[in-house]
């Protein structure tokens, strides 16, 4: 199996992980340090190519009514500029909660 680039988009930087092969652990890759989609945009290019991904996963910030606000708006126009660049497989993923999830797995593992 090929690996899956997961992006966590944000104002100034975006997050950048790589799962391994079996799909059962991601890794922290990089962060792009900048604010602009399009550059953005051309360095996941990049990635997706070199690491031979094959499916990248864009974090969907819904609101939590599942409305979509301005982040996720913005989310949305970013994959559509993604698609234009990579032949890869590019699915959203709802992000609501992720971090409450994410804090209680860190309690429950004791840290």
């Amino acid at each position: 199996m090929k690996p899956v680039l997961g992006v966590d988009l944000g104002e100034k930087r975006t997050g950048v992980a790589l799962s391994d092969d079996l799909r059962a652990l991601a890794h922290p890759l990089e962060t792009i340090a900048s604010a602009s989609p399009k550059t953005v945009a051309q360095r996941l290019q990049k990635i997706v190519a070199e690491r031979q991904v094959d499916c990248v996963v864009v974090g969907l910030p819904r609101q939590m009514n599942g409305a979509l606000g301005p982040a996720a708006k913005n989310a949305q126009r970013f994959v559509e500029k993604l698609w234009s660049l990579v032949s890869c497989e590019i699915v959203t993923w709802d992000e609501r909660l992720s971090t409450v999830a994410a804090e209680r797995a860190l309690r429950d593992a004791g840290k």
